[in-house]
């Protein structure tokens, strides 16, 4: 599986996740075949996956300049967060030109 190169404005990538709810079974499963190959891509990125309980799913991507994007993930399946976040990478890119 390739991985997703995200560009050099992004600087963190946070997942926040429960790890028994049925909410966050796509971000587990994203987590799960999509953590290594977006590591592999971008090697020097932190990829901080937290995992707290009874906690809504939430995608964070930290950008230059401390600016940040938050998307919930709630039933969200491991390919719609896959797209969330080359979404997220795209509009900051396009909104700084």
């Amino acid at each position: 599986m390739s991985g997703l190169r995200l560009s050099a404005a992004v600087r963190e990538v946070r997942l926040i996740l429960c790890q028994r709810s049925a909410t966050s079974s796509g971000v587990r499963e994203f987590v799960a075949s999509h953590y290594v190959p977006l590591k592999t891509e971008n090697p020097s990125l932190p990829i901080l996956v937290r995992e707290c309980s009874d906690v809504k799913p939430v995608l964070y991507t930290r950008f230059s300049h401390g600016r940040e994007k938050s998307q919930d993930l709630s039933n969200f399946t491991s390919g719609e967060i896959l797209e969330a976040l080359r979404t997220m990478d795209e509009s900051l890119l396009q909104s700084s030109v």
